[in-house]
């Protein structure tokens, strides 16, 4: 998970280099400042937005601060809103490279725990809900997969895995429901939409994930 974090900052902080880099000088009688591609801008917001989520919680002061700066400031063009949220993840990226995100840092070390929903349960416990819901998905895809290969049947996407198990038999209608619900609560997270679900919700899909897997094993 921290080799992931670590590539997805790089990948991140580059995208946000090309960004100011085809920056504009703004024209006309009232122009005046820089401008940067809306389109572009709003989708590296949302990128790094979800990143810091992940790598450093929705209580960090990083996410915070990030959130803060999002707020329309008067004569602010987006270029110095750009600006300002890009100060605020290189400061996430230096201090998640320098391993001063110690909190986190140990909560994702998985030789912590016997096992990856003990991680997410442990995460959600000390306010990650997020990351929580994310390891929690990835724990129920890798299962999907792992019944899938055992069953003979296509790995895929979770929606088409789930559907193609239900109907082999695999598990009855009543766990696809589940399993579908549970996906939806790991989508949310995976695009940073921590507004979506609450923390009873993900407490309800690490009970259900584990459920799932363990009646696979009986």
């Amino acid at each position: 998970m921290r080799a992931d974090f670590g590539q997805r900052f790089d990948e991140i902080y580059k995208q946000a280099e090309a960004i100011e880099a085809a920056k504009t000088k703004n024209t006309g009688d009232f122009g005046w400042g820089y401008s940067v591609d809306a389109e572009k801008f709003m989708n590296w917001r949302v990128k790094a937005r979800n990143l810091l989520v992940l790598a450093c919680g929705e209580e960090s002061q990083h996410f915070k601060q990030f959130v803060e700066c999002e707020k329309p400031q008067s004569m602010q063009t987006n270029h110095d809103m750009f600006r300002d949220l890009r100060a605020v993840f290189l400061a996430a990226k230096e201090d998640y490279e320098g391993g001063y995100l110690n909190s986190l840092k140990i909560l994702v070390q998985s030789d912590v725990f016997d096992s990856e929903l003990e991680q997410a349960a442990e995460l959600l416990s000390s306010g990650y809900m997020v990351p929580a819901a994310v390891v929690a998905g990835i724990v129920l895809e890798t299962g999907l997969r792992e019944m899938c290969a055992d069953n003979g049947i296509v790995i895929g996407k979770i929606d088409k895995m789930n559907a193609d198990l239900a109907k082999a038999g695999v598990y009855n209608k009543l766990v696809q429901k589940q399993i579908t619900a549970i996906a939806a609560i790991r989508n949310s997270a995976a695009h940073g939409h921590g507004d979506q679900f609450r923390e009873e919700d993900v407490a309800g899909m690490i009970k259900d994930v584990g459920r799932i897997l363990a009646s696979r094993a009986t």
